[in-house]
C-alpha cells in the first residue's frame, strides 16, 4: 500500500493487486469480489476499484446530472444510485452529493435588502469583515513583515445569535441588524460541488459486475428514463460510454471510407463500375462471419473489433479480385461466359485456399490469447479470422452466381 499525501492526504492509500500470468476476467471479478466483503466490514472506509485501461482512465459508468439548486440534484443523484444498487450488474456505487458537514448559512432576502438601500454584495462583504476579518496594514518587525487583521471581537461572532445582530450598515443614522435582511440559519453544506460546462454537476459512478458495456448502458437509459426529475435537472450518460460512442463513430467513418477507396482502386483497374460492386459483396459474407466468430467466443463489439473490421474490408476482397480478373482474362481469349465461370473456381480454388489458411493460421496464436494482454488483442484476431474463413467459402459460391447474374453479356 503507498500512501501518497499529494492525491488525499494521509489517510488516502493505493493498494495495487497484481494477478498470476494466465489469469482471466472471471479470476479478476472473483478477487473484486472479495476484496469487496472484507472492506464492507470496515467502519467508515471509502473505495473504490479500477483497472489498467489501454484507452482511457474513465470509470465504466458516470451519470452527470445537472442543474442549479443543490437538494434537486441530490435527490436525483441519491435515487439512481439507489436504483442502479438495487441491480445486480453495478458495483462501487458512488455519488459526488455526499452530506458535508454543518455550516452557517446566510440566506439573503434581496427585497428587504433593496428596500433599506443596501446592496447584497455589500452586506456580504461586511459580513465576511467582521468574521473573518481583513488584513488593514503590515506591521515591519526588523526583516519581518505581520499582518495586521481587523475583524470584529470573538464575543460579537461567537454564536447565531451574535451574528444576527451584527450591524450591516454602522455608519448609518438608522443602523440595522443583520437578521432585518437575511435568515441565518445552521444546515449540513455539500461535501463538493462539481461543475461541467459552468454548470453544477453531481456524479453518480459504478463499475461493472458483468456483462458488456452496451447492455449496461440500456439498462442506465432505462433507470434514467423512469427516474422523476424536476424539469430544471438534466440527466445524461457519460464515462466510457461516451467514449466509445464517439469512438465507434468515428470507426464507422474509417470503416465506409476504406470500403470507398477499395472500390475507386477496383474502378480503376477493371475500367467497370459492376465488377467492383460485384466484388465489395464480399465485405457483407465477412461481417456474417465475423459476428459469428464473436458470438461463438463470447467476444464483444468494441474498439478493437471494429479496427479487425476495417482490415478485414481490405483483406476478404482478395479472394474475389483475383477470381473476377481471371475470369475476365478466359473471356476476353474468347471462352464463354459460364465456361470462364467454372473455369476460374477450378483455377483459382488452390490460390484462395492457401491464402485463406495461411493468413488464418498466422492469426492463430494472436486470437487464442498467448502472452500478457492478449485479451485486447485477441477479439481483432477473431474478427479476422471468422470473417476471412466465412466469406472465403461463400465467395465461392456467392461471387460466381451474382457475376453471372449481374453480367449480361454472353
Amino acid at each position: 500500500m503507498d500512501a501518497n499525501p499529494e492525491q488525499g492526504g494521509e489517510n488516502w492509500g493505493e493498494l495495487s493487486v497484481v494477478l498470476k500470468q494466465g489469469s482471466r476476467r472471471a479470476d479478476e471479478e472473483v478477487v473484486m469480489a472479495r476484496l469487496r466483503k472484507v472492506l464492507e466490514g470496515i467502519p467508515g472506509v471509502q473505495y473504490k476499484f479500477s483497472r489498467p485501461t489501454l484507452f482511457t482512465f474513465r470509470t465504466p459508468v458516470e451519470i452527470e446530472i445537472a442543474g442549479y439548486e443543490l437538494e434537486p440534484l441530490k435527490t436525483v443523484s441519491t435515487e439512481i444510485a439507489r436504483r442502479l444498487e438495487a441491480s445486480g450488474r453495478f458495483a462501487d456505487v458512488k455519488s459526488t452529493m455526499e452530506a458535508g458537514h454543518p455550516e452557517v448559512q446566510i440566506r439573503f432576502d434581496r427585497e428587504r435588502a433593496a428596500a433599506l438601500g443596501l446592496p447584497v454584495y455589500q452586506i456580504a462583504e461586511r459580513v465576511v469583515s467582521n468574521v473573518r476579518g481583513e488584513i488593514a496594514t503590515r506591521y515591519s518587525w526588523h526583516d519581518r513583515k505581520i499582518d495586521v487583521l481587523v475583524r470584529a471581537r470573538h464575543e460579537d461572532r461567537s454564536s447565531i445569535k451574535k451574528l444576527r445582530q451584527l450591524l450591516i450598515n454602522p455608519e448609518s443614522e438608522h443602523p440595522v441588524p443583520l437578521e432585518a435582511v437575511a435568515d441565518i440559519v445552521i444546515d449540513i453544506g455539500p461535501g463538493e460541488i462539481r461543475r461541467v460546462d459552468q454548470q453544477r454537476v453531481a456524479l453518480v459512478t459504478a463499475n461493472l459486475n458483468y456483462g458488456d458495456l452496451g447492455a449496461a448502458a440500456a439498462e442506465i437509459n432505462d433507470i434514467i428514463r423512469t427516474t422523476p426529475k424536476p424539469p430544471a435537472i438534466g440527466v445524461r450518460l457519460a464515462g466510457q460510454n461516451e467514449e466509445m460512442t464517439m469512438s465507434f463513430k468515428s470507426l464507422q467513418f474509417a470503416l465506409l471510407l476504406a470500403v470507398f477507396l477499395v472500390y475507386l482502386v477496383m474502378a480503376s483497374q477493371f475500367e467497370s463500375f459492376l465488377h467492383p460492386f460485384v466484388i465489395l459483396l464480399t465485405i457483407p459474407l465477412a461481417v456474417i462471419g465475423a459476428v459469428l466468430a464473436l458470438a461463438i467466443t463470447g467476444s464483444t463489439i468494441s474498439v478493437v473489433v471494429m479496427i479487425g473490421a476495417i482490415l478485414l474490408a481490405g483483406i476478404v476482397v482478395n479472394n474475389a479480385i483475383v477470381l473476377i480478373d481471371l475470369i475476365n482474362k478466359l473471356r476476353a481469349k474468347g471462352m464463354s461466359k459460364l465456361e470462364a465461370i467454372m473455369e476460374g473456381g477450378r483455377l483459382r480454388l488452390r490460390p484462395i485456399l492457401m491464402t485463406t489458411i495461411t493468413t488464418t493460421l498466422g492469426l492463430l496464436p494472436l486470437a487464442i490469447g498467448i502472452g500478457e494482454g492478449a485479451e485486447i488483442r485477441s477479439p481483432m484476431a477473431i474478427t479476422v479470422i471468422g470473417g476471412l474463413t466465412v466469406s472465403t467459402l461463400l465467395t465461392l459460391v456467392v461471387i460466381p452466381v451474382v457475376y453471372s447474374a449481374l453480367d449480361r453479356k454472353a
